[in-house]
């Protein structure tokens, strides 16, 4: 068992988080994220399920390598189901990692063996016996969940803990996979693992929650409160579904009410807004206004009484400050003696190493954004970096947009772009509206069929000069591709967003296999 008091965090936004429909990620991006979680200190990272794909394979695999270098490194965890080729590949991926971990699950409820796994009890505890002391031959950490915990028979769920533990599991994760219990149900049920399995103190309990009803969050701190000592989570609160406890829901409130819990993390809670905002950008999920911990509304205050109490003390209508999950007010002001060094200097106090080559192309997107901001925010220094770095490989650029909009005209939209054979293509179309206008006219460049499925849009600071920030969201009809773009033009945001989606299907495998298909 870790120290008393200490919470382990396992963040699974790299697994969970990603089967977020739309959500994929490639394997720069993991590596980019996993990079984000290690400075937030996080203590293990589920970077993928091996045997799903190659593509996941090498991606928990450098995964492990890109962090292996770093001091204190988090674990590096794979999940793999219980049969022995699942194993062998969550090794292989997570091998050359410091502190290597494999994750091991069977479901354990009824209606999961029955109509799923056409399986009964004694087969599936002999599974358990047999495949977590096999991935006990390849590491000494092994993390053994039974699926659908909380629908499983209590009695059998138990049996199903001691044979993992006695098998040589070191940790017994407990999923709320459906997001079905309550909080008071949840804490009981850890009480009674913690009180009928023999041997249960020589592990960790861990607890992973869904949100299908809106409780992951109560129920993870539940499962704390009764004896578990590691929480899995995800950045933003994003999985399958309706998504998993939020990290940043489940650390603040660990450290806010030390109090209630006398528990505590060793995360670094100011290294969560920028995780949150890198989430957003690298999946194309906006996080909605009214979001716990990093929603825009978060720490907004409108009502005059709230206004006139956080004025005369901040604690009247604050209980945790901006400040301590990265929101900061600091700002780098623009004038035309800012310079390379400056940038250089403020990007890596925000976390940010930019070797020569990057930083000469962020100095250049810096200069074009002050010659149009009077100021340049943090906030504005994130979105310049996400648009310049997040984006996919471009088969097409935006070169020149010219938008003609009003109320008495037909919307109208020239759009030139530059194409993979380097050939400048302009085409001009009317819309609904500009964006639609724009986007009809990308279409006409273009060779990729894609509709679009969502369109957000959002300010990024602040004033009349503020960048726009465009995620959307689009479908070949076999896949969701998301794209990204910031601009002080909100419609030059909207068109890079767009071209950034259709890249991303014109350089995924569905559309290679295409491809294929027509030219042969």
């Amino acid at each position: 068992m870790d120290a008393p008091g200490n919470v382990l965090i396992f963040d699974t936004t790299l697994r969970d988080g990603e089967q977020s429909p739309g959500a994929s990620l490639s394997i720069p991006e993991k590596v980019k994220l996993a990079r984000q979680l290690a400075r937030l200190q996080v203590d293990v990272i589920e970077a993928g399920f091996p045997a799903a794909s190659p593509d996941d394979l090498r991606a928990v695999q450098q995964v492990a390598e890109a962090l292996s270098d770093l001091p204190n490194a988090p674990a590096i965890c794979a999940l793999a189901r219980a049969v022995r080729a699942d194993i062998d590949q969550a090794w292989e991926g997570v091998k050359f990692a410091d502190h290597p971990r494999i994750h091991v699950f069977i479901a354990t409820s009824d209606i999961h063996m029955r109509d799923k796994l056409r399986m009964d009890r004694e087969q599936v505890l002999s599974q358990v016996r047999d495949m977590v002391a096999y991935a006990r031959e390849y590491c000494e950490e092994i993390e053994f969940s039974p699926e659908d915990a909380t629908r499983s028979d209590p009695q059998f769920l138990h049996e199903v803990i001691a044979a993992a533990v006695k098998a040589g599991a070191s940790v017994i994760n407990v999923p709320d996979t459906v997001g079905y219990m309550t909080p008071g149900e949840f804490g009981d049920l850890i009480r009674g693992i913690v009180k009928n399995v023999p041997d249960i103190e020589r592990t960790i309990i861990s607890v992973h929650c869904h949100d299908d009803l809106g409780m992951a969050t109560a129920n993870t701190l539940a499962g704390l409160l009764a004896g578990a000592r590691q929480a899995e989570v995800t950045i933003n609160g994003i999985g399958e579904r309706a998504g998993n406890a939020a990290l940043e829901e489940v650390v603040m409130a660990l450290r806010t009410r030390e109090d209630a819990y006398r528990l505590h993390t060793t995360v670094d809670p100011s290294q969560i807004a920028r995780a949150s905002r890198l989430v957003c950008n690298l999946t194309g999920i906006p996080v909605q206004v009214n979001k716990a911990i990093v929603g825009a509304n978060a720490f907004a205050h409108e009502a005059g009484i709230h206004q006139d109490g956080l004025l005369k003390h901040r604690s009247t209508y604050e209980i945790m400050r901006p400040e301590d999950v990265g929101l900061s007010e600091s700002r780098l002001v623009l004038g035309k003696h800012s310079g390379r060094h400056a940038l250089r200097e403020r990007l890596a106090q925000m976390g940010y190493e930019l070797d020569p080559e990057r930083l000469e192309a962020a100095f250049d997107r810096f200069k074009e954004l002050g010659d149009k901001k009077r100021e340049v925010t943090d906030a504005d220094l994130e979105a310049l970096i996400a648009d310049l770095f997040y984006r996919p490989r471009e088969v097409y650029r935006l070169v020149d947009l010219q938008v003609v909009a009003g109320r008495s005209g037909m919307p109208t939209a020239t759009v030139k772009l530059s194409g993979p054979d380097g050939e400048e293509h302009i085409r001009a179309a009317v819309g609904a509206g500009p964006v639609d206008a724009t986007y009809r006219a990308i279409d006409a460049i273009v060779p990729a069929s894609a509709r679009l499925l969502e369109y957000d849009v959002h300010a990024i600071t602040s004033g009349i000069d503020a960048q726009g920030e465009v995620s959307v969201r689009t479908t070949n009809g076999t896949r969701v591709f998301r794209g990204y773009g910031a601009d002080t033009d909100i419609i030059v945001a909207s068109a890079k967003a767009y071209l950034s989606a259709l890249n991303r299907l014109l350089t995924s495998k569905d559309w290679r296999k295409d491809e294929q298909t027509v030219s042969g």
